[in-house]
C-alpha cells in the first residue's frame, strides 16, 4: 500500500497536469503553425518536451512546451533554412538537426553551469526582450487574423499593411473577432474552464456548420509520431553555420525562457529550482522533441501558473500534462485538421498582448533615462532585427553604463583627506597617537568597492597632485577585487609616490586584490609586507612608532 502512494500522483498533481494539458493543446497547435511546419510539430513539441522536460528538469512544478519567444526563432530558423535550400521539404533534415543541436548545447549549459548567470540580465533588457517578442507575434499574426498568408518579416509585414484589406475574407476577421471576445469574456462568465480552448472549440465549430470558405489547417500526421533521421547525411556543407547559429540562438532563449519561469515557480511554490538541472532537462527534452519532429520550447509561464494553481506540486504534474497531449493527439487529432487558422490567429494575438511588459512601458518616463534608453533600443532590435543580438546589445549597453555610475559614485566618495576631514573614528585614532606636528604628513582614502576599469583613470588621476606627505594611507576594506586596469593604476601610483619619497599605507586589504598584487610583484618588489595592516589602529601605531625613533633622532623637531 505503502509502495502504491509513493508511486501514483496526488490528486492535485493529477488535475494539475490534465488542465494544463487542456490549457497547452490550443497553444500548441497555434505556435506549430506559426512555426511553419505545421499543427503535429506543436503538439509533438509540447507533448514530448512537456514530458522529459518535467521528468529530468530542476523545478517540480514547471510545464514546458512551445511558446511565443521560442516560436519567433523557430519559425524565422525554418524560413532561413527553407530559403537556402529551396523548399521546406529539402530543408526539414537541417532543420531536425537544428532543434537536437539546440537540446545539446541547452544540456552542455547545463553541465558547466551557466544556469546561475542568467540571473544578472538587467530588467530593462527582459522587457524591451519581452515586449518585443509580443509585438512581433501580434504583427506576424495580422495578416492570418484577415484570412490571408502572413509576410515573413515584421518589416515585410509593415510594409504590406496597405494591402492588407485587398482580398481580405471577411468570415476568417469574424471568427478571430470571436475568438478574441471568448477568450476575454469566459473567464467572466466560468472560471476553472480555460477560455482559448473554449474558443477554439466553439469557433471551429461554427466555422464547420456555417461552411464559409476560410483558409483552415489541413490535414494532421495521425498516430505517433517516429524519429526523423533520412537526409542528415546529405545537408550540404555550406548551411552547418546557418544551424549552428540557429542551434545556439534557440538554445540561449529557451535558457532564459525557462529559468525566468522557474523564477515565477518559485514564488508560487516557495521552493528553489535547480537551475543547472532545469537546463538539461530541457535540453533532453527539446533534443527528443527535434528527433521526433516536434518544435523547440521551453517553460511555459502561463500553462506552469495553471499547473501550480490547479493544484500541482510535483514532477508528476508535467508528465502528466504531457500524456494528456498525447491522448488528444491519438483520439481527436484527426478533427484538428478543420479548425481555420484565423482562429490560432485570434488566440496568437492574446498570446502576443499578453507577453507585451506594461509595467516597464507604464514606467518608462518614471525610471532612469538610461534604463529607459536600454529597454527600447532592446525592443526595437528585437522586432526589426534579431532576438539574440537585441539580448547582446542590451547587456553590453547596461554592463557600461553600469560601470560609467559606478566609476563616478566612487569617484565622487573617495578623495584624498587630511586629519581634519578624515573621518571621526580616524581622526580621533590620528590624534590620540600621533603628535600634532606631524598629522599634515599624513593623507587617508578610503575606497568603497572594487578598483576596476571603469575607476583606474579618476584613481591615478586623483593621486597625481598629491601635497607634500609622508604617508598615504588606503583604507581597503572595501575593496572585494581588482581587475587588471586597477592593477595597473595601483602599480603607477605607488611607482609615482615613490619618487616623492611618500610611502602608501594599506589597510584591511582583501584575499583576492593581495593576491592580484602579489601576481605582478607589487608585494613586496613595491609594497612591503610591513606596510600592509589588518586595521586602521595597527597602521597608526607603526606611524606613531615612525615618529618616535624620528623625534629620538632628531630632538629639535
Amino acid at each position: 500500500m505503502n509502495k502504491m502512494s509513493m508511486v501514483l500522483p496526488s490528486k492535485g498533481d493529477l488535475f494539475g497536469g490534465i488542465t494544463a494539458g487542456i490549457v497547452a493543446l490550443p497553444l500548441a497547435l497555434a505556435f506549430g503553425v506559426q512555426s511553419g511546419l505545421g499543427p503535429a510539430a506543436g503538439l509533438y513539441g509540447a507533448m514530448i518536451l512537456g514530458f522529459f522536460a518535467a521528468w529530468l528538469g530542476g523545478t517540480n512544478t514547471q510545464i514546458s512546451g512551445p511558446t511565443g519567444p521560442m516560436t519567433v526563432i523557430t519559425a524565422a530558423t525554418v524560413g532561413s533554412m527553407s530559403a537556402a535550400m529551396g523548399s521546406i521539404e529539402v530543408a526539414l533534415p537541417a532543420i531536425i538537426v537544428c532543434f537536437i543541436l539546440a537540446g545539446i548545447i541547452q544540456i552542455g549549459m547545463g553541465l558547466v553551469k551557466l544556469g546561475g548567470y542568467i540571473k544578472y540580465i538587467p530588467y530593462p533588457v527582459i522587457s524591451g526582450f519581452m515586449s518585443g517578442i509580443g509585438m512581433i507575434i501580434i504583427l506576424l499574426q495580422i495578416f492570418p487574423a484577415f484570412g490571408l498568408d502572413s509576410p515573413k518579416t515584421t518589416i515585410d509585414v509593415i510594409k504590406s499593411l496597405p494591402s492588407l484589406f485587398q482580398g481580405m475574407n471577411v468570415w476568417a476577421t469574424f471568427y478571430t473577432i470571436m475568438t478574441i471576445v471568448i477568450i476575454y469574456l469566459f473567464p467572466k462568465i466560468k472560471t476553472g474552464i480555460p477560455s482559448s480552448l473554449v474558443g477554439l472549440i466553439v469557433i471551429s465549430i461554427l466555422a464547420t456548420v456555417l461552411a464559409y470558405e476560410v483558409p483552415i489547417i489541413g490535414d494532421v500526421p495521425k498516430g505517433l509520431p517516429v524519429p526523423q533521421i533520412n537526409g542528415w547525411l546529405t545537408i550540404p556543407q555550406d548551411v552547418w553555420l546557418l544551424i549552428l547559429n540557429s542551434a545556439a540562438t534557440l538554445a540561449a532563449l529557451g535558457a532564459i525562457d525557462s529559468l525566468l519561469t522557474s523564477v515565477v515557480a518559485d514564488n508560487l511554490t516557495r521552493t528553489r529550482h535547480d537551475s543547472n538541472k532545469e537546463l538539461i532537462g530541457q535540453g533532453i527534452g527539446n533534443a527528443i522533441s527535434g528527433l521526433f519532429g516536434g518544435i523547440p520550447g521551453a517553460g511555459a509561464t502561463m500553462r506552469t501558473l495553471v499547473n501550480v494553481r490547479s493544484g500541482g506540486k510535483t514532477k508528476a504534474s508535467g508528465m502528466i500534462h504531457g500524456l494528456v497531449l498525447l491522448v488528444i493527439l491519438v483520439g481527436v487529432g484527426q478533427y484538428a485538421a478543420l479548425i481555420p487558422k484565423s482562429v490560432l490567429a485570434g488566440i496568437l494575438l492574446t498570446v502576443g498582448l499578453s507577453i507585451l511588459d506594461y509595467k516597464g512601458v507604464r514606467h518608462v518616463f518614471k525610471v532612469p533615462k538610461h534604463d529607459a534608453i536600454i529597454m527600447i533600443i532592446v525592443f526595437l532590435v528585437t522586432v526589426f532585427l534579431d532576438l539574440l543580438v537585441a539580448v547582446g546589445i542590451g547587456m553590453v549597453m547596461a554592463s557600461i553604463l553600469f560601470m560609467i555610475q559606478l566609476g563616478k559614485l566612487m569617484e565622487d566618495r573617495t578623495t584624498l583627506k587630511s586629519i581634519e576631514n578624515a573621518h571621526p573614528d580616524d581622526q580621533k585614532l590620528v590624534i590620540k597617537e600621533i603628535p600634532k606636528q606631524h598629522h599634515h604628513n599624513i593623507l587617508i582614502d578610503s575606497l568603497d568597492g572594487p578598483l576596476f576599469f571603469g575607476y583606474a583613470s579618476a584613481f591615478q588621476k586623483k593621486f597625481s597632485k598629491v601635497p607634500e606627505v609622508r604617508f598615504i594611507i588606503l583604507n581597503m576594506k572595501k575593496v572585494p577585487f581588482v581587475d587588471q586596469s586597477g592593477l595597473y593604476a595601483m602599480e603607477e601610483v605607488i611607482l609615482d609616490t615613490e619618487t616623492k619619497e611618500v610611502d602608501i599605507l594599506l589597510v584591511g586589504l582583501q584575499k583576492q586584490p593581495k593576491a592580484r598584487f602579489m601576481s605582478i610583484n607589487v608585494i613586496p618588489d613595491l609594497i612591503n609586507e610591513e606596510h600592509i595592516f589588518e586595521d586602521m589602529e595597527s597602521c597608526i601605531f607603526f606611524i606613531k612608532n615612525y615618529y618616535l625613533e624620528k623625534d629620538k633622532l632628531n630632538p629639535e623637531l
